[in-house]
Order: C-alpha cells, then structure tokens, then sequence
C-alpha cells in the first residue's frame, strides 16, 4: 500500500504525517512539540539528524538534515568554498556550516501556501533527498577538511555517480 492511501480522507496536521513515515521506516523520533519531529536517519556514512518544522504563518515545511562536522580552522576557507561548490549541484536545498555548533547542515522548505496538502510520498521524498544529498557530499566535505584536497579535486567524488554494484 502507497504511503498516501491512508490518507486520502484525513486532514493531518504534516507532523503527524512525518511521524508515520518515521515510524515505517522504523527511525527512531521525537515529537518535540505539535509543529516539530526531530528523528535519527543511518546512511551509509553516518547517523543523520533530522529535525521537520511546520510554519502555519509561512505555510513551509522546513527540513534541517545535520552532521557534525569540526574542520580544523585552516580548512574552514575550503569547505566554504565547497559548499558553494555543492550548493551549485543541488537542486533543491542547500548546505550551510554552524561554525558554532560544529555541524554541516542541510535545509530545504517546502512551500504549501494556499491550505496546499503536502502528500507522504512528498514529505519521504524530502527526508530521502536531504539524507541523499549529506551522502554524496560527506567524503568531499571530509577530503578537503582532513585530506589535503582543494574543494575543485574533492567535489569530483561527489559528481561521480557510481552505477552497478560491488
């Protein structure tokens, strides 16, 4: 059954929408509150925190994918300039770096202005594309903070795609 099915004759509030995508996938989660869903999401490079926010004022429903991430502070000119690097090849979303905070983030919103209905398929896709995005950015962000490599040879990682399997 479609995500969506069992919600074609309800109204849900998105949150609570996103807490049943976290619950079939089996993420662990946290109702912070009636407008926020903070859960952890395993990728293949490492555990991914995921907070959803739901703005009634903006009608947005805002994704913030993070990692922790502490670059020495001679690399922080380089990931910088990565992140514009990455920012450029994304297509929804974009990279920031909390200095403070130590953590590479990712943040997306989707607009839903005129009482629009995010569907689940909509709202998994968003959680899958941020969590695919910290993926294929990961080992670039970490060849030029810890591996001598210039944002330009590092991002190459990240624009290669792999096909097939190993």
């Amino acid at each position: 059954m479609a995500l969506s099915e069992e919600f074609l004759s309800e109204d849900l509030h998105p949150i609570d929408i996103v807490e049943h995508i976290a619950e079939h996938h089996d993420w662990d989660f946290d109702r912070i509150g009636e407008d926020q869903i903070a859960m952890a999401v395993e990728g293949q490079w490492r555990t991914y925190s995921i907070t959803l926010a739901w703005s009634p004022y903006d009608e947005t429903l805002r994704i913030i994918c993070t990692f922790e991430m502490e670059p020495p502070e001679e690399a922080l000119p380089k990931i910088y300039e990565g992140l514009n690097r990455a920012n450029d090849l994304c297509w929804a979303g974009a990279f920031s770096f909390w200095d403070e905070q130590k953590l590479m983030v990712y943040k997306y919103g989707l607009v839903l202005a005129g009482g629009q209905v995010a569907m689940p398929e909509q709202i998994d896709t968003m959680i899958g594309s941020a969590v695919m995005a910290a993926e294929r950015f990961y080992p670039a962000f970490q060849l030029m903070a810890w591996g001598n490599q210039t944002p330009a040879e590092a991002m190459q990682i990240a624009i290669a795609e792999a096909y097939g399997t190993a």
